[in-house]
């Protein structure tokens, strides 16, 4: 198996990745686990190249995944433009600490900043 299932039911791990992502792209910077940071980086990954279309079609998709209207809208006049020319590798993940009381390893997942 090549993705972790987070011990939880599919519609949580859904909602939990949703959520993830959502945050992220509003933020541009979210720190949690390695586990969640690598799922939520493949996810988000894709919705940048989703915003590059920037179509119709492309906003609905947003639309039925992201939570929040205002980061669809952020995504594809925002974000969609300043990646425009990059060809992936929009995302970071930097491992910071062990998680005091369980030890698990956390990260930060963040947007990389275009060169110019």
């Amino acid at each position: 198996m090549g993705y972790s299932r987070f011990d939880r039911s599919t519609a949580q791990r859904k909602a939990l990745l949703r959520g993830l992502v959502t945050s992220l792209l509003k933020t541009e910077r979210v720190e949690t686990t390695l586990t969640k940071a690598k799922a939520a980086q493949t996810l988000s990954e894709k919705m940048i190249s989703l915003a590059k279309q920037d179509n119709l079609a492309a906003r609905r998709r947003a639309l039925a995944y992201l939570y929040d209207e205002d980061v669809v809208k952020k995504l594809f006049e925002t974000l969609g433009p300043r990646y425009a020319h990059r060809q992936g590798g929009y995302t970071r993940i930097l491992e910071t600490r062990q998680r005091r009381g369980d030890g698990a390893p956390m990260a930060i997942v963040e947007l990389v900043k275009p060169e110019k």
